[in-house]
């Protein structure tokens, strides 16, 4: 297609990641992108929506608060800051990592402790970013795999439950109509990718969404009732849902969420710089994090939610080869106005459930199979990871398998392990250091160290390394003097 080649005489300033084209050819990359990206930017909000049982133009306020969000980080990530933002290729979205946590919170609750603990979270995140890189070795491929397979397999019954319908005491719930919908959407996606390749392929899950929607209207089975009373335009609103309330249990869960995105978006930063051919050092992950953390910080205030690098749009810079940040920043400028148009919230909120459910499950399906792809970096060699694995996935789990498993236990420890990805990674990170760190007692052959090679790892061994080896220089200045 002509969308995936590169044409003309692009300028070049220095650096791969800052070719500049012609303002055409940078909003059609742009769009591109956020045509990518789209279906999983919007999914977020209406899974939290729902948890939350807001009402249909709360949700709507969420869809365009998550757009906009997403297309400030973007711009805030490309064209950078100061000491924020990593000026690479990088798409910022409302992030999947943090979504089972906040359904746990949100579905007891309410959004107000949600957008609390994450207000806290961010504000963590932004400290750590200048040092993340010295325990970024606490999370190699063994338990960012653990946890971003519960993730996935968190998500589903949500899925499943949209397929149904969405709403268990309506009376279609469960009808053949609603599943025949779900599985019509997840038919047209599965066959469009396929058929096709390159960009349409990419867009396959929207695709699916559209065309299921537009059946589903045919046969009034589909709502847009609230799309009519929708503002056309309209500035974000700030504080809609009141002040954001602050709970410790849940402000525990959003950190050690806030730790797995951040593991997540320094692995994606350190790819996209291979990619684009370009150095990226210590200062410039540290960046690229803070400009995470920053517009994590703020989302709330907005109403929307967490936001990191999406790694598919890392894998559209490697099959289109365009490399430059400000196409991405065009991009970024989409989704920003996007997040301006009302009418475009209500439309996405009037989409029906069981559409929802059919695309969810493949959405869903392919955070598990992204868990799982992670996982087979791992070495499994003396089955002392296969334990961590086994230990984190189980615990994870729980909140699937026996929802009732921690009612028993007081209500901040309960808010904690409700969540399978808190589960996860404390039970993965604990068992890691234990079998994989901690070196005393250990025999030759008796531990597994192999995922210290991962990319993200190397990064904060070598990191370490040249830390020691500037403190030996400044004493020997010092010395000298």
């Amino acid at each position: 297609m002509k969308l995936l080649r590169r044409t003309g005489n692009p300028k070049h300033q220095g650096r791969p990641e800052d070719t500049m084209y012609g303002p055409g050819r940078l909003l059609t990359y742009g769009t591109q992108h956020i045509l990518t990206m789209y279906g999983g930017v919007i999914a977020p909000p209406i899974i939290i929506g729902g948890a939350a049982h807001l009402s249909t133009s709360d949700v709507a306020l969420l869809v365009t608060a998550g757009l906009f969000i997403s297309g400030l980080a973007t711009l805030l990530q490309t064209l950078g800051i100061g000491p924020v933002g990593s000026r690479l290729p990088i798409v910022q979205g409302v992030s999947f990592a943090s979504v089972s946590t906040m359904v746990s919170i949100a579905s007891k609750d309410g959004v107000r402790p949600v957008l609390g603990a994450i207000i806290v979270a961010g504000v963590v995140g932004v400290i750590a970013s200048t040092y993340f890189a010295k325990i970024v070795r606490f999370f190699p491929a063994v338990v960012t795999g653990s946890i971003i397979t519960v993730i996935g397999a968190s998500l589903m019954p949500t899925a499943f439950t949209w397929c149904m319908g969405g709403d268990s005491g309506a009376k279609d719930f469960g009808s053949p109509a609603n599943i025949g919908f779900a599985g019509l959407t997840l038919l047209i996606i599965v066959l469009i990718s396929r058929l096709f390749q390159g960009a349409i392929s990419r867009l396959s899950i929207l695709i699916g969404m559209v065309i299921g929607t537009l059946v589903a209207a045919a046969t009034g089975h589909a709502d847009f009732s609230g799309v009519k009373d929708a503002k056309i335009v309209a500035l974000p609103q700030f504080l809609h849902f009141g002040s954001p309330t602050f709970q410790a249990g849940a402000i525990i869960s959003m950190v050690i969420v806030i730790l797995v995105i951040m593991t997540e978006t320094t692995a994606d930063i350190l790819a996209i710089g291979e990619i684009v051919e370009t150095e990226v050092d210590d200062k410039r992950v540290a960046a690229g994090l803070r400009a995470d953390m920053a517009a994590t910080t703020v989302a709330p205030f907005f109403g929307s939610f967490p936001a990191s690098a999406f790694a598919q749009n890392v894998g559209l810079v490697a099959l289109t080869g365009i490399k430059s940040r400000y196409a991405v920043a065009a991009g970024g400028g989409v989704l920003v106005v996007l997040g301006l148009l009302p009418v475009v919230g209500a439309v996405v909120a009037g989409i029906p459930s069981p559409v929802l459910g059919g695309a969810g499950i493949i959405l869903f399906g392919s955070v598990t199979a992204s868990g799982i792809r992670t996982l087979a970096r791992v070495d499994f060699e003396n089955g002392l990871n296969l334990i961590i694995i086994s230990v984190a996935f189980g615990f994870g789990v729980i909140p699937i398998a026996m929802p009732t498993f921690w009612d028993k236990f007081p209500d901040w420890f309960g808010v904690i392990m409700d969540s399978g990805i808190s589960s996860a990674a404390i039970s993965a990170v604990v068992l890691n250091i234990f079998f994989n760190e901690w070196k005393w007692g250990n025999k030759p052959g008796a531990s597994v160290f192999a995922e210290r090679d991962s990319r993200v790892s190397r990064f904060g061994d070598r990191l370490e390394d040249d830390i020691r080896a500037s403190e030996r220089e400044q004493r020997s200045v010092k010395a000298a003097e």
